[in-house]
């Protein structure tokens, strides 16, 4: 039977007291490839913040990677979050250091201590991304294509589960777009981590087809179909 990643059921999402999403029923299974489609302002947003612990979710029931969302405090949220890689669109490394140290910095405040082990483990990832003599680099003598496998690279620092990619093609050109994509479905495919990408992205959706969800009027629609939106 399928690992479930990630179960709401009858969920209703707030920001503040507004209500934002009413009714969410959603499973998905570790090594899933799912889109996150919606107009601006419709919940995508508050739908990632919920999966990783920045709203809390008050009625209801949610699991993700095992935890259950409806008893999520600020002290498990960072045991939520190392079970787990999020993906920015802008990317959010530290413009003070190189590669190797952005990574391990993630690490240590992760709770990694052992210097061999940090060290193997960084080199591991940028080898997944196809950075592997990238690490001495500094962000700014890095290409955004380069960047943003940086940011692929440090969510899979704590062999996530789950990685939640927000518009991680958004300033990136067609060509760099296409090789995120494929790394991103590399790692959903190869290291079984179910990825959810919210997007704007509609030529990359239609080169890349996978499950689509879209928010629209409150509700999370499953296996939306492009053409509608």
């Amino acid at each position: 039977m399928a690992e479930k990643i990630i179960e709401l059921r009858n969920a209703n999402i707030y920001q503040g007291s507004n209500l934002i999403l009413q009714d969410v029923n959603i499973t998905i299974n570790r090594g899933e490839f799912v889109y996150l489609v919606g107009k601006t302002g419709t919940g995508k947003s508050s739908l990632l913040k919920t999966l990783y612990g920045d709203l809390p979710l008050n009625e209801g029931e949610g699991q993700v990677v095992g935890f259950n969302l409806k008893e999520m405090d600020w002290k498990k949220v960072p045991f939520l979050r190392r079970n787990l890689g999020v993906v920015f669109q802008d990317f959010q490394l530290l413009t003070d250091r190189n590669v190797n140290n952005n990574l391990k910095f993630v690490l240590r405040a992760t709770g990694w201590k052992d210097e061999q082990l940090m060290d193997e483990k960084i080199a591991d990832v940028l080898d997944k991304v196809g950075l592997k003599s990238k690490g001495f680099k500094y962000p700014f003598e890095m290409s955004g294509g380069e960047q943003q496998r940086v940011d692929i690279a440090r969510a899979l620092l704590n062999s996530p589960k789950l990685i939640l990619a927000d518009e991680p093609t958004g300033n990136l050109d067609p060509e760099t777009s296409d090789e995120i994509m494929q790394l991103l479905f590399h790692i959903s495919r190869d290291y079984g981590a179910a990825v959810v990408m919210a997007t704007h992205d509609y030529p990359v959706i239609q080169k890349y087809p996978a499950r689509t969800l879209r928010t629209d009027k409150g509700r999370v629609e499953d296996n939306a179909t492009i053409n509608m939106l």
